[in-house]
């Protein structure tokens, strides 16, 4: 598409052109103004001198005239004359383009993507509108553009300016969207890409454990790429994002109010941004206004060190604001350059933007027709500029600066390379080295992208495939001085850069931290880090950065702050009761040193020796009726076996070994069996003495004392049997019950049955004969009371079938050396129900009752 084409489709579409019978006409060109300088190559640069252009013209009826934009930005300006600086330093250096002028036609774009593609368009056309509108007039044709500051607007440009094949090289536009060499292959810039910034600001939440912080972006593409860049970027480092804000186009007050209060409310003490200067200024007096103090502001490089944020009134909101900046560079001369400036050359200075300077420096109005600032106070022309007092003059900060300087070096370097190229060196086009007198774009291009120079401060400056330069950032800390002034100090730096592996330093010492906590680093969490023996649990519907603490179960241990999964203990090892350190499990059984171990052995002893004490007593009155009458052999074997069911108890206590698991269990079967068996044959025999009684009845020749000791061997045989097979097939054994299962702190050392079948016949013969004891003793209850001994068997019995039919559940859930308690406890509540239920009545007469210990007595019934 031929280029008149292009200028009449874009004046077209922006109401620039109007048919009036004759040729096209030009209404509006570059709005504020440019500075142009005429050479043998003409480079043109884009800067927002102001940064707030005309509403536009939207009924396409009238001619604007003198449709100036707004808002005067010094710190805009003061790039603009660097960029004249550099042309003029290069032009005077002759080993840098000998025999050659450069020259510059640097326009104002008012930040506003319209008038930044009118006014690109304007320079590659040579068609440039005069500043008071008086019509068109002629200038060259540039090609290559330094600009634009805004991601947004580059793209615009990159667009529509890569059908001409002119390049474009950024002094500050820092999308990483515009890394894409096939999209702008006529793209460069100076600017390191948002990418590099978003991981270099990741790697810094990270190191100051910054794991909540909120987000706030612009609303455009530099924003939008910026913040998806370092959401990727946190993603999977531990590190949420609280809330995520768009600064509004227009800064509206009310959305602004809304964005502000929801920083103010949230529990993040760490703010990141990704926003331009003028967005900045906007925020941040919303936030003073809000009196917002108690927040870290993490600032990107657009704004960190924009001098008009640090006055007096807004320290208490951003002192010891952190961000990260361009390195910071000393241009030799440049100071004395801004400041070479005075108003009685304005009526003849081809820059119009001086006398606003002026005005916007001293407060004070040029009696000249182009001033636009007006006031009661006229400049007196006496005024000086000193270095450093204002922000144009500021030179203690130059980043971005020293990108339009190296932009400028760049376009140089590329052309030197021209002016070097030979059949044999530099990159020939069609067989040919360019022409630098008919330079087309494209061949500056093709130079722009091999281009590797060192800057006259001593910098590498290349560009890789993308058209972007190696990063290299300060970390800048707002310091407050002594005179409450604003301090930007160096605290870090970040370099990525071939060959660097992206190095990152912060001298922690240094930094002093926002939010009024000095020496000491904010801290800025949705959950405070789990302590050791805990883990986190994740609140549902919330970032993984919002969680509570669990406790670890047992068997398993965290040893370290803000764990996500417990360890389990090893085989034989068991967690601390803080669950930080696995123990190794104590072996547990109930010895003869546990307190409950010598109170059973107490109990135990004790029932024997009053057991041995009764059997003496009985054998001291052996020839007494009251002994004779309940056949004193059967109550000295059922007191013998008592002692045994005593004693069999301390079988269980000690530390399990295979002959007392062993013992145990057979001592405790067949001590019951005897002594139930020897109840059960005094039951039946009194039982069948009463019914013998009847005429025509002679049992009780079959219940002689020989065949009761037939009976009771015969019974006690059958448990005899029972255990002999039970310890030749499947004997019980010591066994260690919770290691392999790891279910408690210790190991429970216990007497393991063996056989389960074995087990259940022994205590299932003992509870048929007790049974059977029981029902015979139930059916002579209704004998005479002298003879009547069933009575006192069948409560002995009923206690004895209580006794173990609560023991069941008790054993089951009694946990560790509880288990073997529970068993003796029966066995000791069993066999004290015998004794004292049988025993004691008898006691009690022999010793207390004599007299009722006779024959007499005894047949009263």
């Amino acid at each position: 598409m031929c280029v008149g084409t292009w200028l009449w489709f874009l004046c077209s579409l922006h109401g620039l052109v109007r048919g009036e019978g004759g040729p096209c006409k030009l209404i509006a060109g570059s709005i504020s103004g440019s500075v142009y300088q005429r050479g043998d190559i003409v480079i043109g640069g884009l800067f927002p001198v102001h940064v707030k252009a005309p509403e536009p013209e939207t009924e396409f009826q009238d001619i604007r005239v003198n449709a100036m934009c707004s808002l005067f930005n010094q710190r805009a300006y003061r790039w603009l004359r660097t960029m004249i600086f550099a042309v003029e330093e290069i032009n005077s250096n002759p080993h840098l383009l000998p025999n050659l002028t450069l020259g510059y036609l640097a326009a104002d774009t008012c930040l506003a993507e319209s008038t930044t593609l009118s006014t690109s368009m304007a320079m590659v056309t040579g068609l440039q509108v005069s500043r008071a509108g008086d019509g068109c007039k002629s200038a060259p044709a540039v090609p290559v553009i330094i600009g634009d500051v805004r991601s947004s607007s580059s793209m615009v440009i990159a667009d529509t300016l890569g059908v001409f094949d002119i390049p474009m090289v950024s002094y500050l536009a820092s999308c990483v969207c515009l890394s894409n060499s096939l999209k702008y292959p006529r793209f460069f810039r100076t600017m390191p890409s948002d990418a590099l910034q978003a991981q270099a600001m990741a790697k810094l939440l990270q190191l100051l454990g910054w794991t909540w912080v909120g987000l706030v972006s612009a609303d455009d593409d530099y924003g939008r790429f910026a913040i998806q860049i370092l959401t990727e970027e946190l993603r999977g480092t531990g590190v949420c994002v609280a809330y995520h804000q768009v600064v509004p186009r227009g800064y509206a007050k009310e959305k602004m109010k809304e964005m502000v209060e929801t920083i103010k409310k949230s529990s993040a003490k760490v703010v990141v941004t990704f926003i331009i200067d003028q967005d900045a200024k906007a925020l941040l007096e919303e936030v003073v206004h809000q009196n917002i103090t108690d927040k870290q502001w993490l600032a990107n490089d657009a704004w960190v060190t924009y001098a008009t944020l640090s006055v007096t009134q807004n320290i208490p909101s951003l002192a010891g604001t952190l961000g990260l900046a361009l390195r910071k560079a000393d241009i030799p001369n440049l100071g004395s350059f801004l400041t070479q400036i005075h108003p009685t050359t304005f009526p003849l200075d081809p820059d119009p933007f001086k006398q606003e300077l002026w005005e916007a420096l001293f407060g004070c109005s040029l009696s000249f027709p182009f001033g636009q600032h007006t006031s009661e106070k006229p400049c007196l022309g006496s005024e000086e500029i000193a270095v450093g007092e204002s922000t144009y003059a500021d030179v203690s900060q130059l980043r971005a600066t020293y990108k339009v300087y190296q932009a400028v070096y760049a376009i140089a370097n590329a052309m030197q390379d021209i002016l070097a190229c030979s059949p044999g060196r530099g990159p020939l086009i069609n067989g040919q080295c360019p022409d630098i007198r008919k330079l087309h774009p494209s061949e500056l291009s093709l130079y722009l992208r091999r281009v590797n120079f060192t800057t006259p401060l001593g910098e590498q400056l290349y560009f890789d495939e993308n058209g972007d330069p190696p990063a290299s950032y300060d970390i800048l800390n707002w310091h407050v001085t002594p005179q409450g002034k604003v301090e930007f100090v160096n605290v870090g730096h970040f370099v990525s850069a071939q060959g660097s592996g992206g190095q990152f330093h912060i001298d922690m010492d240094r930094v002093l931290w926002g939010g009024g906590q000095g020496h000491t680093v904010p801290v800025s969490i949705c959950s405070t880090p789990c302590p050791a023996g805990t883990r986190k649990a994740v609140q549902k519907g919330r970032p993984e950065c919002c969680f509570d603490c669990v406790q670890c179960p047992g068997g398993e241990i965290s040893n370290e702050t803000g764990s996500v999964d417990c360890i389990r203990c090893p085989e034989r090892f068991w967690s601390n009761s803080d669950h930080t350190v696995c123990l190794p499990q104590q072996v547990d059984f109930l010895s003869h040193n546990d307190i409950m171990g010598i109170i059973l052995s107490i109990i135990s002893v004790a029932g024997a020796t009053l057991t041995a004490a009764t059997f003496t007593t009985f054998f001291y009155y052996r020839h007494t009726p009251l002994v004779r009458a309940n056949n004193s052999e059967v109550s000295f074997m059922l007191l013998l076996s008592l002692k045994l069911c005593f004693l069999c108890a301390l079988a269980f206590i000690g530390r399990p070994v295979a002959w007392s698991c062993a013992l145990r269990h057979t001592l405790f079967g067949i001590s019951f069996v005897l002594c139930i068996s020897c109840l059960l044959s005094r039951t039946v025999v009194v039982l069948v003495a009463f019914r013998s009684t009847l005429p025509g009845e002679n049992l009780m020749r079959y219940f002689g004392p020989a065949q009761q000791r037939l009976g009771i061997s015969i019974c006690t045989l059958v448990q005899v049997l029972i255990c002999v097979l039970w310890l030749i097939l499947a004997p019980p054994q010591p066994a260690e019950r919770g290691v392999r299962e790891n279910r408690g702190p210790k190991i429970v050392l216990e007497c393991d049955v063996g056989s389960v079948v074995g087990f259940a016949l022994v205590l299932g013969y003992i509870g048929l004969l007790a049974s059977l004891c029981l029902v015979f003793a139930f059916l002579a209850r209704h004998l005479p009371d002298n003879f009547n001994e069933a009575k006192f068997i069948a409560f002995s019995m009923l206690i004895f079938c209580a006794v173990w039919v609560a023991f069941v559940p008790a054993y089951i859930s009694s946990p560790g050396k509880y288990t073997v308690a529970v068993e003796i406890f029966a066995i000791l509540a069993s066999s004290y129900g015998l004794l004292l239920c049988i025993f004691a009545p008898k006691c009690f007469i022999l010793l207390l009752r004599p007299e009722r210990n006779t024959k007499k007595h005894l047949m009263a019934r």
